[in-house]
């Protein structure tokens, strides 16, 4: 295994945001590495024509290989690993260097091909029904660390209807969590909020994702990333409370007792570890 996807199985920090730009435009890739996301995600898959997919891989390497040491972090989303173009782009993702590996459609037979030691870490997407049902054979396949909610194609072959409360995604949601945990994974990623211009839905999409238990949101443009970010990240009095909380336990296990207590609740060790990786939030995440 190589250290980068060691370090990634031990993680269990959050993306934040997951930026994706077109791999066949060089100009909105640097821009979306650039634009503060967590991680860049360059698309060789549905933003890219079949006839541009060569072409755009090439840029995708060029961009990746010259990259300055400072720059920020950058995926590859692959094409489907059934198709004839995903072993030229897991090659291609691996020798540039890529931070991680997104793999579209994600079933676990497939995933389970891989020889994940040769590979960055993967972020597998979860779109269909077949990949739902097995989310949980997906999230322990060799090599992944996190799975990612595709909610456009998952919608359309079970024929949701949007509703701005996000009910219609509430168990594809909450699948995705257990799962994930059980995993030890990093919580999952949230689905893309479609509408650019609609900053106030993607707010509340983002903290509704975020009290479910994902860990971060893909996202489409620059503008949502700061959005994003904001709403997954802990409040000043969130971060406040919770080293109080860590204060409060640590310093009653100092005195030989198994709780605390913080205004006016019982602080035991569940409470603390959640604590911890409140503090732990504010941290720099370990993310591809």
């Amino acid at each position: 295994m190589n250290t980068t996807a060691a370090r990634f199985e031990s993680s269990r920090r959050r993306i934040g945001s997951a930026l994706f730009a077109p791999g066949d435009d060089p100009r909105k890739l640097g821009k979306a590495i650039g634009a503060g996301a967590t991680l860049a995600i360059a698309d060789l898959e549905d933003a890219v024509a079949e006839p541009a997919k060569a072409a755009a891989r090439d840029a995708v390497a060029s961009l990746l290989t010259g990259r300055a040491p400072e720059a920020g972090r950058c995926a590859v989303r692959v094409n489907a690993l059934e198709t004839p173009f995903a072993g030229d782009d897991l090659a291609m993702a691996s020798s540039a260097g890529a931070d991680a590996i997104v793999v579209p459609k994600a079933r676990a037979s497939s995933l389970r091909t891989l020889d994940a030691t040769a590979l960055p870490p993967i972020i597998a997407i979860v779109e269909t029904a077949a990949g739902l049902q097995e989310s949980a054979e997906i999230a322990t396949a060799p090599g992944v660390w996190a799975l990612l909610l595709g909610a456009v194609d998952l919608g359309v072959e079970l024929r949701l209807t949007p509703r701005a409360d996000g009910l219609e995604l509430l168990f594809a949601r909450s699948k995705l969590v257990i799962d994930s945990a059980a995993a030890q994974l990093a919580p999952p990623i949230d689905v893309v909020h479609v509408d650019i211009a609609d900053d106030d839905g993607l707010r509340a999409e983002s903290e509704l994702a975020r009290s479910l238990g994902f860990g971060g949101k893909a996202c489409i443009h620059p503008r949502q990333v700061p959005i994003v970010e904001r709403a997954f990240a802990p409040t000043a009095d969130e971060l406040e409370h919770a080293r109080r909380v860590v204060g409060a336990y640590e310093a009653a296990r100092v005195r030989g007792k198994g709780v605390a207590r913080v205004d006016g609740a019982m602080v035991d060790l569940p409470v603390y570890e959640r604590a911890l990786d409140i503090v732990g939030e504010r941290l720099e995440p370990e993310v591809p």
